[in-house]
């Protein structure tokens, strides 16, 4: 408890503000797959899976690709006035999103959203890089990366007791958000380094960042890491992307649903999307109560290891983990899974922020955590190829119902919601549509995108055991 004692309040306050703002984020973010491509008839948007994979993924790897430049203006012009633009325009964008019904109105708003999320990304991370030394950066990073996962627990938890009223998802997590406008007077600016650049125009401070990125840029062997973490990034957000539609679609969550029934009524009653059927984005927000749970304790346990060799295990349990969630179509097995890949994005994903911060020039603290949003960047752009094109051709339970309906001949109704025209295929073919489910699932095998996944995560975890042994000497050590 001795170590806890020596973070000062800044750290507490960032950490607080970071708490409310993943709350907001995840409270729609972990609904917006099923929300965009989701039945008419359940409030959905009925986007198709390459839709959505455009928008999710092009749309989140913008904002994460904005810190590169947000964090040298944070850095330039202090934290606090960044936060306070922050919460404006995130706010506002939560807002006006549900107000859209069509694809581009709906991605431009996510658009506008996404800058107000690039701006605070930055500031938070620097905020805890500054607050903490060698000797609690480990735990300090640990215990950040817990209070990411508070929120993206608590923040669907409570958003999905509205599901059936689509707007007030986004109404309540644009409310969780201006919390912050209440704790920001408390926020402490961190101590500037002394050869910290004095502040300067708005073109002087661009023509700076873009200097920065450069001489960034011509660090190669530091661009090689940022592109190998890409690969992790890109199979760990099938968890926002893919899985909840997958879940959806092909897994019986009824064994699950049957035991809560009779331990815990109260989440049955609030978390089933149909009777028998637990919400898709409760399954999947296990993984933020098993990082809530023991993110601190593995944290412990990695402390004294190094950064690098913490990412290698890291990326190989994760890659099995999410391969795993893909598997089988039994809800219990899809728990064990997320249990496993939750243990890997614990030992591996804090330790790239914390291997960025400790090997960032002091006065730069936010430029630097600001690039280790690229990996991020790219790994969003392939996560929505994934979950958009590939997902759709391989494993979307829509497109196959058609194929197999194009397959019997059938002739259907014309202007069928998506949950409508299954149940009518399943009607013309005299199966119940767990029986149609079952036969879809047999006949197509749409489990098989596990093997890309695992594909993925395993090639990131071997270039990373590479770049270990024989490049990384070149980059300042952590250690």
């Amino acid at each position: 408890m001795k170590i806890f004692r020596k973070f000062p309040s800044t750290f507490w306050t960032g950490n607080l503000i970071e708490l409310f703002e993943r709350w907001a984020w995840y409270g729609f973010f972990m609904l917006f797959a099923n929300y965009l491509t989701g039945s008419s008839d359940a409030g959905g948007l009925e986007f198709s899976q390459s839709q959505k994979g455009l928008l999710m993924g092009v749309g989140t790897a913008i904002l994460y690709f904005l810190p590169v430049l947000t964090g040298a203006v944070a850095d330039r012009y202090g934290y606090k006035r960044v936060l306070l633009a922050a919460f404006v325009i995130y706010a506002s964008a939560l807002v006006l999103l549900p107000r859209f019904s069509n694809f581009w109105g709906v991605f431009s708003m996510y658009l506008y959203l996404a800058v107000g999320a690039a701006l605070f990304k930055p500031v938070i991370q620097a905020t805890v890089a500054k607050t903490t030394t060698s000797e609690t950066s480990s735990i300090g990073f640990g215990i950040f990366y817990m209070i990411v996962n508070v929120g993206a627990f608590f923040g669907p938890m409570l958003t999905l007791l509205f599901k059936s009223s689509p707007q007030l998802i986004f109404y309540i997590s644009a409310g969780i958000i201006s919390l912050n406008f209440l704790l920001l007077p408390f926020y402490k600016e961190p101590a500037r380094e002394k050869n910290s650049p004095a502040q300067s125009s708005l073109t002087q401070a661009l023509g700076e960042i873009f200097r920065n990125m450069y001489a960034i840029l011509r660090d190669t062997k530091f661009l090689v890491f940022l592109l190998i973490v890409a690969g992790f990034w890109a199979m760990y957000h099938q968890l926002f992307f893919t899985l909840p539609v997958f879940i959806s679609q092909w897994v019986d969550t009824s064994p699950l649903h049957r035991f809560l029934q009779h331990t815990l009524p109260f989440l049955t009653t609030h978390y089933s999307a149909a009777p028998n059927v637990l919400e898709a984005e409760f399954i999947t927000n296990m993984d933020a109560l098993y990082i809530i749970l023991l993110q601190v304790a593995v944290s412990g346990l990695i402390m004294k290891m190094r950064p690098l060799r913490s990412m290698m295990g890291g990326f190989l349990v994760c890659s099995v983990g999410m391969a795993l969630t893909f598997v089988s179509q039994n809800v219990l097995f899809t728990l064990a899974a997320l249990l496993v890949f939750a243990l890997g994005e614990m030992a591996g994903s804090p330790k790239i922020q914390e291997y960025i911060a400790r090997i960032a020039p002091g006065d730069k603290k936010a430029l630097y955590m600001g690039y280790s949003f690229i990996p991020v960047f790219l790994g969003n752009l392939l996560a929505g190829l994934i979950s958009g094109q590939l997902y759709q051709s391989l494993s979307d339970k829509v497109q196959i119902t058609q194929a197999f309906a194009a397959s019997r001949g059938l002739a259907l109704p014309e202007g069928l919601s998506t949950a409508a025209y299954f149940e009518e295929v399943a009607r013309s073919t005299n199966h119940t549509p767990q029986e149609l489910t079952r036969l879809l699932w047999d006949t197509y095998a749409p489990s098989r995108l596990w093997i890309l996944l695992l594909a993925i995560g395993l090639t990131a975890a071997g270039c990373l055991y590479l770049y270990d042994r024989w490049i990384s000497k070149g980059v300042r050590s952590p250690h």
